[in-house]
C-alpha cells in the first residue's frame, strides 16, 4: 500500500513538473531559473532562441556564463525584487524582471523573465509608448490650457493709489471664499482681477470656468450652468453633459455681465449659492460642488435692483466683496506705465526691438479719456505699432483722432505747430494735409494703410486728398500738392 503511494506521489510531481515545463516553454518571453548559487536550473526554448543557444545545455551552467551583464545571482544573495530593469543583451537594452523565491524568508531560487524575444518587439513597443506619450502630453497641455490662469497680482500694471489699494483688498479677497463682485467700466480688466485672485487662491490647483452670461441664448443658459441629463432635450449629447457650476467643483466660477442673467433664472442661481446643490436639465439626482463665485459687470446693479431688473437677494448674496475697478481717466498716474508695459509686450511678441514713447506723445496718451480704457489703450498702441518706422513714438506716430492738434515733420519727428501763427481754420486744414502726406509717405502711398493711421476710412481719405489737391498718384514730399 505504501509503495503504490509513493508511486502515485511521484507521477503526480512527474505530472506537474511537465505542465510547469510546458507553461514557461509557452511563454513567449525568455524566462530563466537559477539556485541560490546563481546555477541555471531551467531555460525556455523561447530565450534560447533569442540568444541562438541550446535551453538544454545551458543546465548547470553559471548564469554569468551564458547571459550578459545578468544579476540573477545578484538577486539571488541580496534577496531583493528588480522589477521592469534594462539589462544591455546582445546590443539592446531589454526591459527584465529579477524574482526571488523564497522559502520560510531564504532565497531558494531566482525566476528571470526578458520581457520581449527581440527587438522588433521593443522597436513596436517604443513606438507605441512615444504615441502614447506624444498624446499624454497633448492631454496634459490641454488640462493646463482648461485650469490654469492666465494672470497673477503682478500681470496688473498700476502706480496710481487707487490701483495699489484695489490690488490689497483683492489679495484679502483671495485667502478666502466669499462671493467676490468686480464692478468697472469696460475694458478695464475685470476678467485679470478674477484670475488674480483665483491664481493667489488655495483653490488655484483647481479651474476657473468662466461663462459670460451675456453671450448664452436665455433657453440655454440653465443647460450651461446646471448642465443636462442624456435625452434632456433635442439635440442633446445622449451621454448628458455637465454644467459650469459641476466643472468648477473646488475651484472657481467667474459669472461675466452677471448684470445680463435672465430674470428668470435669477432665483435658480440664488439656490445654487446658498446651497452649493443642482439638478442638471432633465436629471433627478443632485449633485454638490464646492466652488468659489466671482460675478463681474459693467453695470450699476444697484439701479437695477430698484427698477426692478435684478433680484435684491441675489444682490446681496454677490456683493459680499465688492471690487470696484476706476476708469482710467480716474487714474491717470497709470496710463503710461500700462502703455509702456504693452509697449513692451507687444514688441516682444513680435520679434521687434525697444521701441520708446517720446514725452509729448505720453502727454497726448495722458491727458485723452480712454472711454474704452485699457482695450482702448491697448488697441491704440498695436494700431501704432503696426505702422511705426523707427523705434520712437512721436506725436505724428499717434493716431490723428487722439491729438487732433497740427504739426509738423522734421527730423522724422511730429513737432506742434503755433496756433497763434495763423487763423485755427488755416492751421487745422494745414495740419491735416500734412498728416495726410506724412502717412502717404511712411505706408509708400499705400492708401488702405494710410486712412487706418489717420483713423479714418479709405473713401474719406480719398475726399480729403481732392480737398487739399493731393494726388491719387503721390510719390513722395516733392511732389507737387
Amino acid at each position: 500500500m505504501t509503495t503504490k503511494t509513493n508511486h502515485n506521489e511521484s507521477r503526480d510531481i512527474k505530472e506537474q513538473f511537465e505542465a510547469y515545463r510546458r507553461i514557461f516553454g509557452s511563454i513567449h518571453c525568455g524566462a530563466i531559473v537559477t539556485d541560490a548559487e546563481g546555477y541555471i536550473i531551467y531555460f525556455n526554448e523561447p530565450y534560447g532562441q533569442f540568444l541562438k543557444i541550446n535551453p538544454e545545455e545551458q543546465i548547470g551552467k553559471h548564469c554569468t556564463e551564458v547571459v550578459e551583464n545578468t544579476r540573477m545571482h545578484i538577486v539571488a544573495r541580496t534577496g531583493i525584487s528588480e522589477i521592469n530593469d534594462s539589462q544591455l543583451i546582445q546590443g539592446q537594452n531589454m526591459v527584465v524582471q529579477r524574482i526571488p523565491i523564497k522559502n520560510n524568508g531564504k532565497v531558494i531560487a531566482v525566476y528571470g523573465q526578458v520581457m520581449f524575444r527581440d527587438v522588433k518587439d521593443v522597436a513596436k513597443l517604443a513606438k507605441k509608448l512615444s504615441l502614447l506619450e506624444s498624446k499624454v502630453k497633448q492631454y496634459e497641455e490641454e488640462l493646463i490650457t482648461l485650469r490654469s490662469t492666465r494672470y497673477t497680482f503682478d500681470s496688473i500694471v498700476g502706480v496710481s493709489n487707487a490701483i495699489t489699494s484695489l490690488k490689497r483688498e483683492a489679495l484679502k479677497a483671495a485667502a478666502n471664499s466669499f462671493p467676490v463682485l468686480i464692478t468697472g467700466e469696460s475694458g478695464t480688466g475685470k476678467e485679470l482681477f478674477a484670475q488674480a485672485i483665483h491664481h493667489a487662491s488655495p483653490r488655484s490647483p483647481y479651474p476657473l470656468v468662466r461663462i459670460n452670461c451675456s453671450a448664452i441664448p436665455r433657453e440655454l443658459i440653465e443647460s450651461e450652468l446646471f448642465g443636462y441629463s442624456k435625452g434632456a432635450f433635442t439635440g442633446a449629447s445622449r451621454s448628458g453633459k455637465p454644467g459650469k457650476f459641476e466643472l468648477a467643483d473646488r475651484g472657481t466660477i467667474l459669472l461675466d455681465e452677471i448684470g445680463d442673467m435672465p430674470l428668470e433664472m435669477q432665483p435658480k442661481l440664488l439656490r445654487v449659492l446658498e446651497e452649493k446643490e443642482f439638478s442638471r436639465v432633465g436629471g433627478t439626482s443632485v449633485t454638490r460642488s464646492d466652488f468659489r463665485l466671482i460675478t463681474a459687470t459693467n453695470q450699476n446693479l444697484q439701479e437695477m435692483v430698484q427698477e426692478k431688473r435684478f433680484r435684491m437677494d441675489l444682490f446681496y448674496r454677490l456683493n459680499v466683496i465688492p471690487l470696484h475697478i476706476p476708469s482710467l481717466r480716474e487714474r491717470r498716474d497709470d496710463i503710461i506705465p500700462l502703455a509702456k508695459h504693452l509697449l513692451k509686450k507687444l514688441t516682444e511678441e513680435a520679434n521687434l526691438p525697444e521701441v520708446l514713447i517720446d514725452p509729448e506723445a505720453e502727454d497726448v496718451l495722458k491727458n485723452r479719456d480712454w472711454h474704452g480704457n485699457v482695450r482702448e489703450l491697448q488697441n491704440m498702441i498695436e494700431r501704432t505699432l503696426s505702422s511705426l518706422e523707427g523705434n520712437v513714438i512721436y506725436i505724428s506716430n499717434l493716431p490723428f483722432y487722439l491729438h487732433g492738434k497740427p504739426y509738423e515733420i522734421k527730423d522724422g519727428q511730429g513737432i506742434l505747430i503755433d496756433e497763434n501763427s495763423s487763423s485755427l481754420k488755416s492751421v487745422h486744414g494745414e495740419a491735416e494735409k500734412k498728416a495726410i502726406t506724412h502717412a502717404l509717405n511712411s505706408t509708400g502711398n499705400n492708401k488702405k494703410k494710410a486712412a487706418d493711421i489717420l483713423g479714418i476710412h479709405r473713401t474719406l481719405l480719398y475726399k480729403k486728398m481732392r480737398k487739399y489737391n493731393i494726388p491719387l498718384s503721390y510719390k513722395g514730399e516733392s511732389s507737387p500738392t
